[in-house]
């Protein structure tokens, strides 16, 4: 790719953008206005004044704005600054005007502020364009750094939900390897689809929202093994539509929740109701309603490593476009969190 090739530390496109300046500010340089008529006026002596202005130009350009302004040496880069204004008109009026007019322009100085009016309008315009390109390269630099962190911070966050959730169901596996249950079959493939699904179809940012409701169909049905008809779960899905997409393993979290402080409690009354229904054309909202019971050990349902995790992620992939409520009473912890989804 073009961006990517490079002559020493120079990018291609710099170059190309320098050689283009360059010409362009030459062309300016060279019109000049006599009689009230602008014509151009190109000969040695004009390439000789440009090329001097240039040279002072590319010295600070590629010396001076990196390793002192960039570097915050302020007092330092003003010196140096003014050293190479002083050596520009040293040049233009002791090397240049003595080779092409020695008999006029030559024999005198007409001050250092003439000097400064002839030299600094293409110095500065050559500068300035440097020191622009310069902050585009550093804005789009910081872009890309804060995407890759954005990126690490979700990886990090999806990689804590994979052993949070294969934590509980492996606890579960065990219990029932210890009974020789007749469920340790089914846990097990049922177990194994699930992180297929995590390892492998779930890698990208986001998944087709019909893959992610088929994932969480197949974690209730993994989960209800841990029940022994003590109560209702239903997984209730309307029309959804095809080509949205999501965040994947945003919604699982808190299935997996509402099984475990249902599995806790010690009646036969348990209800867990999942529901996903549009909102508008395209919010999707998302609720979790279980029981519990209020002597087991789920007094914190709105805290720990599921929850804190999905609100992050929710933050940095979502930002100003969900909505998630929280309620727990009277036994019953219930969740509804919208989204707005797009199409790909």
């Amino acid at each position: 790719m073009w961006r990517n090739k490079k002559i020493g530390k120079w990018n291609v496109w710099e170059v190309l953008f320098q050689v283009v300046l360059l010409s362009l500010v030459f062309i300016f340089y060279a019109f000049e206005r006599f009689g009230g008529q602008v014509y151009a006026r190109v000969d040695a002596s004009e390439v000789a004044f440009f090329l001097n202005y240039t040279v002072a130009a590319m010295i600070i350009n590629y010396v001076l704005l990196p390793r002192l302004l960039y570097r915050k040496k302020y007092v330092l880069f003003s010196l140096f600054t003014l050293l190479i204004l002083a050596i520009v008109i040293f040049i233009e009026e002791g090397v240049i005007e003595q080779i092409y007019f020695p008999d006029t322009r030559g024999k005198r100085f007409p001050g250092v502020f003439v000097n400064l009016m002839a030299a600094l309008p293409s110095i500065t315009i050559l500068v300035g364009f440097k020191f622009a390109w310069d902050a585009l390269r550093k804005q789009r630099q910081l872009e890309e750094l804060t995407s890759m962190v954005k990126e690490s911070e979700l990886q990090f966050l999806k990689t804590q939900i994979n052993p949070h959730f294969l934590f509980n169901n492996l606890n579960n596996l065990y219990a029932h390897a210890l009974e020789q249950s007749p469920k340790t079959p089914q846990i097990i493939l049922e177990l194994s689809g699930v992180l297929r699904y995590m390892l492998y179809e779930c890698m990208e940012a986001t998944v087709p929202l019909t893959k992610e409701v088929e994932q969480l169909e197949n974690f209730v049905n993994l989960s209800k093994l841990q029940f022994e008809n003590r109560g209702v779960i239903r997984f209730e899905t309307g029309a959804l539509g095809s080509g949205y997409r999501i965040a994947p393993l945003i919604l699982s979290v808190f299935l997996e929740n509402a099984f475990k402080h249902s599995a806790s409690s010690q009646n036969d009354n348990i209800e867990i109701v999942i529901s996903l229904k549009w909102k508008g054309e395209n919010t999707l909202v998302f609720q979790c309603r279980n029981s519990y019971s209020e002597q087991s050990n789920t007094h914190d349902l709105s805290k720990g490593i599921g929850l804190e995790n999905v609100r992050k992620r929710l933050a940095l992939i979502y930002p100003d476009r969900h909505e998630m409520h929280l309620k727990d009473e009277n036994g019953v912890y219930d969740v509804t969190l919208a989204i707005e989804l797009e199409k790909h």
